[in-house]
């Protein structure tokens, strides 16, 4: 079983062709700076209490604050340049259904799922 440094390490060296996935990596990052490291880790743990941070979902997690909380911050990290000029930065909606804090909920599942996949890579 790999370490968090192992995990991390693998993660930074992920190629990241779009700025969406660029994003999702940085907020894997992210997610395990504050676990700290274990000699091996139990997936099951990893993905529904050590991630989630006590939170039940990603929206969750998202919309209480445990990661941005500025609109701004999160088009910036998730939005192409001419994407996050079409939104003003974000203060527009990235759609007509969703808020930012929805989209970054979307953008920390998929961290999530990146983080299980590279620690289960032999």
């Amino acid at each position: 079983m790999k370490t968090i440094k192992e995990i991390t390490a693998n993660i930074e060296l992920k190629k990241c062709v779009s700025t969406w996935s660029k994003g999702v990596k940085d907020y894997a990052l992210e997610l395990l700076e504050p676990i700290g490291d274990y000699n091996g880790l139990d997936y099951e743990i990893l993905s529904k209490i050590e991630l989630l941070n006590g939170a039940r979902n990603w929206n969750e997690y998202s919309w209480n604050g445990c990661s941005s909380i500025c609109n701004e911050d999160i088009a910036k990290r998730l939005c192409t340049t001419s994407e996050f000029k079409k939104k003003k930065s974000g203060d527009l909606k990235p759609n007509s259904n969703e808020e930012w804090l929805d989209i970054q909920a979307k953008a920390l599942a998929q961290a999530s799922r990146l983080i299980i996949r590279v620690a289960k890579e032999v």
